[in-house]
């Protein structure tokens, strides 16, 4: 099982969306894909039409220490399972702040299950704490979707830096920027062409070459519970992430 963090501490940028329509992609795709929603506000696990009730979820198995199995449910898209988020998580910091071993957690509990599927797609909460640094830590690849706009490449470098120090701090020394995706893509302003190239010149071969474009499919899906490939056919939005799970299988499966 190859591990995919998809992750930037910018909000908005379409982490979710892209871990939620990738997954349902690679699934179509004959891959065995789990998804870990590390996310308090839980949107991987509601698109992906599972609404959490009494049943286990990643603050389980984190901060409780439950068998990953035991937490482990099946979702509205083909061969894709789901640890899902809850509220709970949002107090994961201040709980697991002195743990020993609390940039493990994850890492540990996946290497539980790592046989029994292809990829991971760990969903990474909008900020740079410790479920974020978890999810570095249990990565194999980072996978960064970035709006085309000036503050989202502030957020990137910011992001670059903090790779940087999980990988000297020997969290994860293999820790890098593997590839970035450009979203809410739209050729017809400048502003979008201007930052594409600049990316792309500083970047070079790690920024993909798919681009997701601006959708409303993508928006409507998860309000259905369900990826794109499974809400509307011969969408733009759905085309995209289709060869966007082309290019990751191409790199990495």
């Amino acid at each position: 099982m190859i591990t995919i963090a998809v992750i930037n501490q910018k909000g908005g940028v379409g982490k979710t969306t892209t871990c939620v329509n990738l997954a349902a992609e690679l699934g179509a795709m004959r891959k065995k894909a789990l998804v870990i929603d590390a996310d308090p506000q839980g949107n991987a696990s509601s698109g992906l039409g599972f609404q959490l009730d009494d049943f286990k979820s990643l603050y389980d198995v984190l901060a409780l220490g439950e068998d990953p199995k035991w937490a482990i449910h099946s979702t509205s898209a083909d061969r894709v399972s789901l640890i899902a988020s809850n509220i709970n998580l949002v107090g994961f910091d201040l709980e697991m702040g002195g743990a020993k071993g609390r940039e493990y957690l994850l890492k540990n509990a996946l290497d539980t299950v790592r046989d029994e599927y292809d990829v991971a797609l760990i969903d990474c909460p909008p900020s740079l704490g410790l479920l974020t640094v978890n999810a570095l830590a249990a990565a194999d690849r980072l996978l960064v979707p970035l709006q085309c706009e000036y503050y989202a490449m502030q957020g990137l470098s910011l992001l670059a830096h903090t790779v940087q120090m999980v990988r000297e701090s020997g969290v994860n020394p293999d820790a890098q920027i593997d590839a970035i995706l450009l979203t809410m893509y739209n050729p017809n302003l400048r502003l979008t062409r201007e930052i594409e190239a600049q990316i792309r010149e500083v970047f070079g071969s790690h920024v993909l070459k798919t681009v997701i474009p601006r959708n409303v499919d993508l928006a409507a899906a998860p309000g259905q519970g369900l990826a794109i490939r499974d809400w509307v056919r011969n969408s733009r939005g759905g085309e995209a992430y289709h060869e966007l799970a082309l290019e990751v299988k191409k790199l990495w499966l």
